[in-house]
C-alpha cells in the first residue's frame, strides 16, 4: 500500500476491513453465534462459530492497516514521497489539505552509549509502534533515514497550523512514553519537524518531505522535545553537518568555539550551585552548530583534545567575569572525555590553568562519564581523577546508573558528586518505579558521603518531587537552556530577584 494509488475498489476493501477487523467486532461475535443457534440449530452454530473468524481473516488480509504499514517501515525516501504525491494530488481534486510530519530520536547517541544498540532498537521499535494509535487509518508511515520516520497524512478537509502543532504534540507524547526494558523504564525524547501541503516549497512529494525534514532539523537543534514548523528559512538537512570535515581547526583557531553555560541550581536553596560549560561552534555561515553534529567531526580530526583545553580556559575566564559582575557563582563544571583523562599531563595542565587564572581549585568541577571510568584498567585515568581530586577540584561522575559502576570504582576514583543520569529523571513526578530509583540512587549516595545532581530536569512537577526525594541539586531545560557567557550574570541577578526571601522545599529544610 505504501507508495502506490489505491483505487475506490482499494478504498472499499480498506473501509471494510476496518468495520469487521476492528475490535468493536468482538462485542457480536458472542450475539450472532447464540442467534445462528437459536434460528438455526447447531449447524448454523457451528457454520458461524467457524465462518466469523475465517471471514475476519480474510477480510483483514484485503489490505494492510495503519499498525500493519507502522510495523513494516520502509527504508526508502522515495516511497515516501511518492505516497505523498497521491496525497498532494487527491488533496487537490478533492479539495482537502494535506501534510508531513517527519520524527526523530534525540537522545539516540546516548542510549546507544549508555545500553547498547539492541536496547536502542527495542526502545525505538517500541516507541515507533504506538504511531497507529494516535494517526489516522489512512495516514501512512516510513523510514526515511537511520533515525527519521516520516508521516503522510491523509488529505482531511481541515488543516492549519494549530491542528498540526496539537497533532505533532500527541505524536511526541506517544513517542515519549517510557519503555520497559529488562524492568528497567528507559525514556526517550523526540523532536517533530512538520511542514503543511499548503506551504510546500515545491510541487510534488519530495520537496513536502524535504521540508518536512528541515523543519526537523530545525527541531533538533533547539531540542531536545522540540516542535518546528517549515518556514521557508531552514537549511536542508542534508546541508548541517556538510562540507565541516576541514573547518574544525580553523575554527578552533578563530575562536569560534564557545562554552555555553547551563545553571545548577541547589534545591535546598533555590540558588545557582554552578554553570556546566557546554561546547556550541558559532559557525559563520551555518550558525550554531550543535555538539551531536560537530564531536564526531573533532574526533575524526584528532581535535577533541584541543577543543576541551579551549573550554576550560574560557570557562577559567567566566569565573573571573561573574567575580567582576558581583554575581555568586560558586564553581563551573567541564566535562572530560577519554582521550583527556588518557592523557598522563592533564592534572599539570588543569593546574597550571588554576594558577594561571588565580582561580580556587575548589571552584572547579571535572565530569567524568561513568562509561568511560568504569571499564577503564589504565593507570593513567586512575592517576589523573585522583590527582585533580587532590588538587583540590570536584569530580562528578556522570551519567550515573547507566555504566555499572561499582562502589569501588566510586572509591577508586575519589568522585564527590554522582550526576543522576536522565533516563531516571524524566517523568519522576508521576512515575512511581522512578521515584523508588532515585531514592535507592540518593540513599546509597548519601551513606557513601556523595552528593547528587540530577541532569535533564524539563518539569517543575520534577523538580519539586526531586527536592522532595532529597537530591540536592537539578539542571535541565525545565531550569533554563544553555546560554553564552555574556547573558549568565543577568540570568543569575533576575533569579536572585525571583527567590525573594528563598524558602527551600529540598529534604534539608524538614
Amino acid at each position: 500500500m505504501k507508495g502506490t494509488y489505491n483505487p475506490p475498489m482499494g478504498r472499499s476493501r480498506r473501509y471494510l476491513a476496518a468495520a469487521l477487523t476492528g475490535p468493536q467486532v468482538l462485542a457480536f461475535m458472542p450475539a450472532l453465534s447464540l442467534g445462528a443457534f437459536w434460528f438455526g440449530g447447531e449447524a448454523w452454530l457451528l457454520a458461524t462459530a467457524l465462518g466469523l473468524p475465517a471471514l475476519y481473516a480474510l477480510v483483514g488480509s484485503f489490505s494492510q492497516t495503519a499498525e500493519d504499514e507502522a510495523a513494516a517501515l520502509g527504508g526508502n525516501p522515495e516511497c515516501a514521497a511518492h505516497a505523498l504525491d497521491h496525497a498532494i494530488q487527491n488533496a487537490a481534486r478533492d479539495r482537502k489539505a494535506t501534510a508531513c510530519l517527519v520524527v526523530a530520536m534525540d537522545d539516540a547517541d546516548h542510549l546507544r552509549r549508555n545500553y547498547g544498540g539492541d536496547i536502542l532498537d527495542t526502545v525505538t521499535e517500541r516507541c515507533l509502534s504506538r504511531l497507529p494509535g494516535v494517526l489516522r487509518q489512512g495516514d501512512q508511515v516510513f523510514a526515511v533515514a537511520d533515525e527519521e520516520t516520516a508521516i503522510a497524512l491523509a488529505p482531511v478537509p481541515r488543516l492549519d497550523l494549530e491542528t498540526l502543532i496539537q497533532l505533532s504534540a500527541r505524536v511526541q507524547s506517544a513517542l515519549e512514553e517510557p519503555v520497559s526494558v529488562d524492568a528497567t523504564a528507559v525514556s526517550s525524547s523526540w523532536s517533530v519537524g512538520f511542514c503543511l501541503g499548503s506551504r510546500n516549497p515545491g510541487d510534488d512529494g519530495a520537496d513536502l518531505l524535504q521540508a518536512a525534514r528541515a523543519a526537523l532539523a530545525d527541531a533538533r537543534r533547539n531540542g531536545p522535545s522540540a516542535i518546528r514548523a517549515h518556514t521557508g528559512t531552514q537549511p536542508a538537512p542534508a546541508t548541517v553537518a556538510s562540507d565541516l570535515c576541514d573547518e574544525p581547526a580553523q575554527g578552533l583557531e578563530a575562536g569560534q568555539f564557545r562554552p555555553w553555560f547551563q545553571p545548577q541550581l541547589c534545591t535546598d536553596t533555590g540558588r545557582v550551585s554552578g554553570f556546566e560549560a557546554l561546547a556550541r561552534w558559532q559557525h559563520p555561515v551555518q550558525g550554531i552548530i550543535p555538539p551531536a553534529v560537530f564531536l564526531p567531526v573533532l574526533e575524526k580530526s584528532g581535535n577533541l583534545e584541543r577543543l576541551a583545553h579551549e573550554i576550560l580556559r574560557q570557562s577559567m575566564e567566566a569565573i573571573k567575569h561573574w567575580d567582576r559582575e558581583e554575581v555568586k557563582v560558586p564553581r563551573v563544571a567541564v566535562n572530560l572525555s577519554a582521550a583527556e583523562l588518557s592523557n598522563p599531563t592533564l592534572a599539570d595542565r588543569v593546574a597550571w590553568e588554576l594558577d594561571r587564572f588565580d582561580v580556587s581549585p575548589g571552584r572547579l568541577t571535572l565530569e567524568v562519564l561513568e562509561t568511560v571510568v568504569v571499564p577503564s584498567g589504565s593507570d593513567v585515568v586512575t592517576r589523573n581523577i585522583n590527582a585533580l581530586a587532590d588538587l583540590g577540584c570536584t569530580i562528578d561522575l556522570d551519567d550515573f546508573g547507566t555504566g555499572h559502576a561499582s562502589i569501588a570504582s566510586l572509591r577508586r576514583f575519589k568522585v564527590s558528586r554522582i550526576k543522576i543520569d536522565r533516563s531516571f529523571v524524566a517523568g519522576v513526578d508521576r512515575d512511581a518505579k522512578q521515584q523508588r530509583m532515585i531514592t535507592a540512587i540518593l540513599t546509597m549516595a548519601d551513606q557513601l558521603g556523595l552528593d547528587a545532581l540530577a541532569e535533564g530536569v524539563e518539569t517543575t512537577g520534577e523538580h519539586a518531587v526531586l527536592a522532595q526525594l532529597g537530591c540536592r541539586h537539578v539542571q535541565g531545560f525545565g531550569i533554563a537552556r544553555p546560554m553564552p557567557l555574556d547573558q549568565t550574570a543577568d540570568w543569575v541577578r533576575h533569579h536572585e530577584r525571583k527567590l525573594g526571601q528563598p524558602t527551600g522545599i529540598g529534604r534539608a529544610t524538614g
